[in-house]
């Protein structure tokens, strides 16, 4: 078996409406998709969204192809439980992308900057197929390959942002060099929401060490 890391990169006129919507909100940063299912042409997913529940509702609440969500709110954004009928095609993400020895290990990223990143596991002659068939609109670059079962971390962007200018300014030296206060200067945003990003990209950076993510 072997493991690859996969980013899609859309056009904009090949966005869904949700993930057009999150690139276009600067309330909503990204959404992990961590399951889901379709049988008899309903799609079923839970996610977790980084973000204002109240931004990302209006995406999904007037959708006629939407038979049920539910949002619940938690510390870093909300969970998101969504039942919504497929295409014409009847073909979820998660089919899309398989085939008969190949499947996509959650969580799939779907990202405010018009790419979507995600894990796929299998033989690697039926891998070699799924790079090679790239649909209208989208472009794919392998972010990496492993021989063995692995998994992308989950630090943000902008969590990622702000740990690097944390780290240029010395707020991680011993004695520490700047504070919290430069680093907020540094992104353009308030205290609070620096250290909001810093300690949740931490908590992430050293669970990914701890579980061995590349």
């Amino acid at each position: 078996m072997k493991s690859v890391g996969i980013e899609l990169r859309y056009e904009r006129d090949a966005l869904s409406p949700i993930h057009e919507g999150i690139c276009s909100s600067p309330a909503l940063e990204r959404e992990l998709i961590l399951g889901g299912q379709a049988v008899d042409g309903v799609e079923t997913i839970t996610s977790f969204v980084d973000g204002d529940p109240a931004a990302y509702e209006p995406l999904i609440a007037d959708r006629e192809r939407v038979r049920e969500y539910e949002l619940t709110p938690a510390e870093d954004g909300f969970f998101l439980y969504l039942r919504q009928e497929l295409g014409p095609e009847g073909i979820s993400l998660l089919d899309a992308l398989a085939q008969e020895t190949v499947v996509v290990v959650p969580p799939i990223e779907i990202r405010s900057d018009r790419t979507m990143r995600l894990t796929l596991v299998g033989h690697p002659d039926d891998l070699g197929t799924i790079l090679e068939t790239v649909p209208e609109g989208v472009s794919l670059d392998v972010l990496w390959a492993r021989d063995e079962l692995t998994v992308s971390g989950s630090v943000s962007d902008r969590q990622r942002e702000a740990l690097e200018v944390a780290r240029e300014l010395g707020y991680y030296e011993i004695p520490r060099r700047n504070g919290i206060e430069a680093v907020a200067t540094e992104l353009e945003c308030a205290v609070s929401t620096a250290s909001e990003l810093l300690r949740r990209g931490e908590a992430r950076a050293v669970a990914g060490v701890l579980d061995g993510e590349p």
